[in-house]
């Protein structure tokens, strides 16, 4: 773990520095600083540390300025006398706030939580990676069964899907009905959500067959589809919002 210390008092700093080495984990002191100035310097010219400890009261002024001047992107952990700046703190990328004089139980928790945090976002980061590396495939196409025969119904010409008892109907752009055996919600999984979106627990409509929007009392939407459902489609208050949200994409 690579550290930066931004204090201003020397003792303070040689305390904080023993502290660390006696923790739990791998320490690298990459440097330490004593002014607002040197440490937008020292920033500037030094590889990123994994880690800032900071005091407030630096010998030049308040080292919330230093966010002013150098763009940080590490985690800092504030190391101060004072209990005041807590909410400011907590708005300069802050994942603890210690009270001097340190105790090491907090000193140890503080950098846990640390450990903690990297890992949680470490394992944000891969599953990132591996999406944009494969990225998940929809259907292009359903092989249905049609009496004696099979037929192919390219998604992009559903216009919307709706449950039935234990079976999915499709609708196509003409109105034509397919049966599907597969339950609405493992169809929802299939498909493009850029292009489908789960209205209510019955439909399931691609926005190109999505003609008009209506207000239904208390929040709801009346969707009206092409070509047209069999019955009222609405969707719900709760749904209300991200409906909007994906129509408005």
């Amino acid at each position: 773990m690579k550290i930066l210390i931004i204090e201003d008092e020397a003792p303070a700093a040689a305390k904080l520095t023993t502290a660390l080495e006696q923790a739990p984990v791998e320490i690298e002191l990459l440097g330490i600083t004593g002014s607002v100035r040197d440490s937008v310097q020292w920033l500037q010219q030094n590889q990123r540390p994994d880690l800032i400890f900071m005091d407030i009261e630096l010998s030049d002024g308040q080292s919330f300025r230093i966010f002013e001047q150098v763009s940080i992107d590490c985690p800092v952990i504030f190391a101060t006398a004072y209990d005041e700046y807590w909410q400011e703190a907590f708005e300069c990328n802050s994942i603890d706030y210690l009270l001097k004089p340190i105790r090491q139980e907090k000193l140890e928790a503080a950098l846990k939580k640390y450990e903690s945090l990297k890992q949680h976002f470490a394992g944000a980061l891969e599953q990132l990676r591996n999406w944009q590396q494969h990225p998940p495939s929809y259907k292009k196409r359903f092989l249905i069964k049609r009496g004696p025969d099979y037929v192919t119904l390219k998604t992009d010409d559903i216009a919307y899907c709706y449950a039935a008892h234990k079976l999915v109907c499709l609708i196509d752009g003409q109105g034509q009905r397919y049966l599907l055996d597969k339950s609405l919600s493992d169809l929802e999984r299939e498909l493009d959500p850029a292009h489908f979106f789960r209205l209510n627990r019955k439909y399931l409509a691609n926005i190109n067959a999505i003609r008009k929007l209506k207000g239904f009392g208390k929040g709801k939407l009346l969707v009206e589809l092409h070509p047209a459902a069999p019955e009222e489609v609405i969707v719900s208050s709760e749904q209300t919002a991200s409906f909007k949200d994906w129509m408005d994409a």
